[in-house]
This record gives structure tokens, C-alpha cells and sequence, in this order.
């Protein structure tokens, strides 16, 4: 259990890796024949569990991979001769959903299995669209366990994008490595900016495919191959690094260094502390936010759902009702993440509700004294520490431990930012 007293922020940190510009380019440069090199400097310090999830999985059809925590990489030797494997997904959608599709280009029958509240999340989207390529696909009811065997082969699909994008990320990573070309109609997409990160990473490594401004349209060309990249700075993490900002425009001041804008759609962050008031400046590689007094805001989440959590934290300290849309996105996350909010945050004090589609957060001091559980998902114990900086009593939060998910330097690197008020 780990306490959290009220106090006040100033100091420097380092963002995390980019979990989801890491696990992208780890499954391609398991793809790609030779040695690719991934950097950033939080490596040094390690790598989050679904950094590590992704790792196994790609050693599993045939990379080999090497960690310097020294140096602060990660090197992969990529292959393409698989064979008979079993693959564990633990809680992992993103690793599960994106695997799945790659793993299909092989003549193996692959078992991906999940581990906690990852069996409950839907994956039956992937069924027909690999059916409809050549591979045989199997789920359990529409849930983890998934049963895949290929090779799958180019062809025309239609998906509809509006549950995830992780599946059409791993489509597209995968079919320009088959013989014939291929098409992808999108109807729905949500989460559009992580397609883009797709689409970057694969660039980096040689491959690129058509599409349209709305990215509705894919047309990709078959018999491609992705080449190894001897050195690939990784950005730093954008849904990890929110949480501190906000903490910064609560409670004091903080830095930030690794990370910088770009295509992550929780980097939209510093817009809305730009919005509500906090000082914001930008220049060096470094962000910092400094407090000041906050306004009410409205923002629509729906693409960048990752930031519902610390801009729930960030309503609760703004004066006025702050209104967040969206939360059709949040039912199929680690936890029920709305629910988990009106649960944890509302425990503590906050006016918090949903009405609709949306998230209506009315700004006061939070009493606290409560011990929060954060139901197993990382992001909600996050949330939970940064709002207790500015409550009364502060609060115990269990299952700390959950944040080694995406973040599993968070408490340290927040406990070394606090400062008595």
C-alpha cells in the first residue's frame, strides 16, 4: 500500500519510453532481417510490463533480443523462420491485437493467451478479416484465448475501426510482407493518431503505404520488406508524462525531459493546460508546467481516451464544471475506467458523474483520508496519486504495483518531485 501526503511539486524528471512507439517498433524489427538498435534514456531504468510482454512475444516467432541498461537500448535481431509456438499476451491489448495479425503470415498454428483483464476484452473483430485473408482464427466467445493459424495473403477488407485501432495497426504492419497487394476500407476509426504512429514507425524501416487524409482508405503494396535500423531514437511516453504535468499545474512546478510534441495523441495535453491556465513553456526537450489558477474546460477524449484519468485530476482543481467527451471509450480498458473514476475519485470527495457520453467533473478540494482502490489499472492509480497532492488528508492507494504497466518509475519519480507545503 502506498500512502500519498498532500504536498506541493518542483523538480526535473525523465519521461518514460514511448510504450506505444516501443511495442510498434519492436514487432517491426522483429520483422526486419538484421540488427536494429531502440533508444531512449529511460531505459537505462528498465521498461514497463508491456514493453517486457512484447519482448517475449517477439522472441517467440524469432528474434532475439538484447536490453543495454547501460546504453540504454534495446536490440533486436529480426528473423522470419518461426516455428510451432505458444504465445503469452499477459494484459497486453496493444501486443495481443497488433501480434496477432504478423503471427498470421506464418503456416504455424499459434495459441495467444491473456492473462487478468485482458481475457475480458473483445477481440472477436479480428475473426472475419483474417478468415477473409486466408487464415484460420478462432476466439473464445469473442475473448482471449485467440487460435490463429496462416499464411495469410493480400486481399481487399472492410473494418470498422471504432472499438480500436490496434487491430488495423497490426494489418498494416503486416501485409505489405505478403506476395499481393492489398486494400483496407475503414469505417469508424477512432484513436486515428496512433495509426499515424504506425505509419511513421514502418516508415523508419523502409516501408510505406497510400492512404487517403481521413485515413479511410489503405492501399498496400504486397512483397515489401522492412529494413533493420541501426539506430532508432524512441520518443518519450505522452500518457505516462500527463500525469506529471498535470501534478506540475495543481501543485507547483516540474520538467520534463524526453519527450516532445509529436504524433502521440495524449501530447494534446499541453493544449488543455495551455487552456485552463497553467504556465506551459516548451524549448530544449524540456516541457515544464507551472501552477496557476485553473479554469473549467471542455475537451472531447474520444480519440485520446489514455488522457480521460489525469484530466479528471486536472477538472477536480479547476474552478467551475469541467465537461470531458467520450466515455464510450473507457468500458474496455484495464477496468471500466469511467466507473473506476466515479468509484475512486468520488470516495474521496470529487463531484464526478456521467452523463451521456461524457464526464462532468464540478472543481473543489477533495477531503481524501480514504484508502482508493485503482481496480488493477495502472492509469487509475496514477490518477488517484497526483489528485491526493491537493486533497485535505491525502489517501492510501492498493495495488500500487499496477503501474509497472506503462509507468514503473511513477511513484518514485513523483515521490522525488514532492516537497512539503
Amino acid at each position: 500500500m502506498k500512502h500519498i501526503e498532500p504536498s506541493g511539486i518542483n523538480g526535473s524528471i525523465t519521461a518514460p519510453v514511448s510504450k506505444s512507439m516501443m511495442q510498434r517498433a519492436m514487432i517491426i524489427a522483429s520483422l526486419a532481417i538484421g540488427k536494429t538498435r531502440l533508444w531512449h534514456p529511460s531505459i537505462k531504468d528498465g521498461v514497463c510490463e508491456d514493453i517486457s510482454t512484447t519482448d517475449c512475444a517477439i522472441q517467440d516467432i524469432g528474434a532475439k533480443t538484447l536490453r543495454s541498461y547501460i546504453d540504454g537500448y534495446i536490440q533486436i535481431i529480426g528473423t522470419r523462420e518461426p516455428d510451432y509456438f505458444q504465445m503469452d499476451c499477459d494484459e497486453s491489448g496493444t501486443c495481443m491485437r497488433m501480434i496477432t495479425p504478423v503471427v498470421s503470415l506464418y503456416p504455424n498454428k499459434v495459441r495467444l493467451d491473456a492473462e487478468g483483464s485482458l481475457k475480458k476484452r473483445p477481440m472477436k473483430m479480428m475473426e472475419v478479416p483474417l478468415r477473409e485473408l486466408g487464415a484460420e482464427c478462432s476466439t473464445d466467445n469473442g475473448f482471449p484465448p485467440i487460435i490463429v493459424k496462416g499464411p495469410i495473403h493480400g486481399g481487399k477488407l472492410k473494418i470498422d475501426g471504432s472499438k480500436t485501432s490496434q487491430f488495423l495497426s497490426g494489418l498494416l504492419i503486416a501485409l505489405p510482407l505478403c506476395k499481393e497487394n492489398s486494400e483496407i476500407k475503414v469505417s469508424n476509426l477512432k484513436s486515428r493518431r496512433y495509426v499515424e504512429i504506425t505509419l511513421e514507425v514502418m516508415k523508419e524501416f523502409g516501408v510505406e503505404i497510400e492512404h487517403n487524409a481521413e485515413l479511410g482508405l489503405f492501399k498496400i503494396k504486397g512483397g515489401q520488406k522492412y529494413k533493420p535500423k541501426k539506430k532508432l531514437k524512441i520518443n518519450g511516453d505522452w500518457s505516462g508524462a500527463a500525469f506529471m504535468l498535470v501534478a506540475g499545474a495543481i501543485a507547483g512546478r516540474v520538467n520534463i525531459s524526453g519527450i516532445k510534441k509529436d504524433s502521440q495523441p495524449d501530447s494534446v495535453v499541453l493544449d488543455i493546460l495551455k487552456k485552463v491556465g497553467a504556465n506551459v513553456n516548451t524549448g530544449n526537450g524540456i516541457v515544464e508546467v507551472t501552477k496557476k489558477q485553473l479554469n473549467a474546460f471542455e475537451f472531447d477524449a474520444t480519440n485520446c481516451p489514455d488522457l480521460f484519468p489525469p484530466l479528471a485530476v486536472l477538472a477536480c482543481n479547476c474552478k467551475g464544471k469541467s465537461v470531458i467527451h467520450g466515455t464510450e471509450r473507457l468500458k474496455h480498458k484495464e477496468s471500466d475506467r469511467a466507473a473506476a473514476l466515479i468509484s475512486e475519485l468520488g470516495n474521496m470527495g470529487a463531484d464526478i458523474k456521467v452523463v451521456g457520453n461524457r464526464m462532468e467533473i464540478v472543481g473543489k478540494k477533495l477531503q481524501g483520508g480514504v484508502i482508493v482502490d485503482p481496480h488493477n489499472d495502472h492509469r487509475i492509480a496514477m490518477a488517484c496519486a497526483v489528485v491526493a497532492l491537493t486533497s485535505e488528508k491525502g489517501v492510501q492507494i492498493n495495488d500500487e504495483k499496477c503501474v509497472s504497466k506503462s509507468y514503473p518509475k511513477f511513484f518514485e519519480d513523483l515521490e522525488g518531485l514532492m516537497v512539503k507545503i
